[in-house]
């Protein structure tokens, strides 16, 4: 590439490690909830960076705060502490379950960061074997070694063998299936309230209600990943608290920052209490830009203001995605909570959900799957109800052309 000249889609080809197959065309620009890429056409995000820009791109609010700590202090490591860090961790206390803070880089992190201390948990607890962690078919968790395995679609993991041991994937919203599986041998459950990647399947209250109680009887440690459920996307501020069940680890991620990449885990001091100096660390975790972003996102979504206009957002998108199928008849359900949605194609027409985001990229509106048979739509909180209309049109567009084809 000369250094001179503008980057384009080969450089891609060229230059990076080929994990990711991006769309043929690149954003350079962004306000709300519109994009536009380096030709100048504009797209509507449905897809908010997969559930991460809550407030949509560049909300003043975030820039804000990005800048005025860019401009006094951006990182120290983790010899010492620094005041936004500490600022978030008490809003995260303060507003869950919580007694304490992890914080880190990312929803795998952070999720690598709970298994280790459901093993920690295990150990203490007086038992050698209690390390078996029980997990559930089609979820994802990330994409290091531990939390790979964790998940359950063995196509991320199947080429890295040996894999970490003592995982045991069971199926989604099986009770009987963890109650016949899980023993005094059992460190943790790890679930997923809402199966994001895996096809926007919700677990159901009773399934939720019933881990908490086979955890409490047999000593084993719940944990809820909120990474992309978390932070308001489901109407809620995190989706445990549209149940009665309160998880003993919390993993969240994505829509924390809005977009500047941060994690965190969280869970109370019974837990938090047997990580001791050194079990566990971070260089740029908690880090004081990281920490100043999620402030003023965290603290914008936490209002019922935005949590209640979530609701009112999703009942546009299922009253305009009900009324597009009607028409088009490709989806057997539109399914979700919130702005986590997933339109579940026929079976005629399965495997074919990468398609539908194509041509809908043509038409000017970015999507997603959740697997060969989802289309998903993870919005930003706050998209202007004109935005949902107008995009909506241009989903129209492209399911007339992929009936068409």
């Amino acid at each position: 590439m000369n250094q001179n000249s503008q980057p384009n889609r080969q450089d891609f080809n060229q230059y990076m490690v080929p994990v990711f197959a991006p769309a043929q065309f690149i954003p350079v620009r962004g306000e709300g909830s519109r994009l536009w890429d380096q030709q100048g056409k504009e797209y509507i995000d449905f897809a908010g960076g997969i559930a991460v820009n809550a407030l949509g791109h560049a909300h003043p609010v975030a820039v804000k705060a990005l800048v005025e700590q860019g401009q006094k202090l951006w990182h120290i490591g983790n010899g010492y502490t620094n005041e936004p860090v500490l600022e978030l961790a008490k809003q995260l206390v303060d507003n869950t379950f919580a007694d304490k803070v992890f914080f880190c880089n990312s929803g795998a992190e952070a999720n690598e960061a709970a298994l280790k201390l459901a093993r920690k948990v295990g150990l203490l607890s007086g038992s050698a074997r209690k390390n078996k962690i029980i997990a559930f078919k089609n979820a994802f968790h990330g994409r290091t070694l531990f939390t790979v395995t964790a998940g359950g679609q063995p196509k991320y993991s199947q080429d890295f063998a040996p894999l970490p041991e003592g995982i045991h994937h069971l199926p989604f919203n099986d009770l009987d299936a963890v109650r016949e599986a899980i023993d005094a041998d059992t460190c943790a459950v790890i679930v997923e309230p809402i199966q994001g990647e895996g096809g926007v399947i919700t677990a159901s209250p009773e399934f939720l209600k019933g881990l908490r109680e086979l955890c409490d009887q047999h000593g084993a440690v719940l944990i809820f990943d909120e990474v992309q459920t978390g932070v308001g996307r489901t109407g809620a501020l995190y989706a445990y608290m549209n149940t009665d069940v309160i998880p003993d680890i919390l993993t969240t991620a994505k829509a924390l920052g809005g977009g500047f990449p941060i994690g965190a885990m969280i869970t109370t001091d019974k837990f938090a209490n047997m990580f001791v100096v050194g079990d566990h660390g971070t260089t740029y975790g908690g880090n004081p830009l990281a920490s100043a972003v999620a402030n003023a996102v965290f603290g914008l979504i936490n209002t019922p203001e935005v949590l209640n206009g979530v609701r009112t957002r999703a009942q546009i998108f299922a009253d305009g995605l009900n009324q597009l199928n009607a028409r088009y008849g490709l989806f057997e359900e539109v399914r979700g909570q919130g702005l986590l949605i997933g339109c579940v194609l026929k079976a005629e027409y399965a495997g074919k959900a990468k398609d539908i985001v194509t041509l809908a990229g043509e038409e000017g509106l970015l999507a997603l799957v959740a697997g060969p048979n989802v289309v998903r739509f993870t919005p930003s909180l706050i998209i202007p109800e004109a935005d949902i209309e107008a995009g909506l049109q241009r989903f129209e567009r492209a399911l007339a052309r992929f009936v068409g084809a």
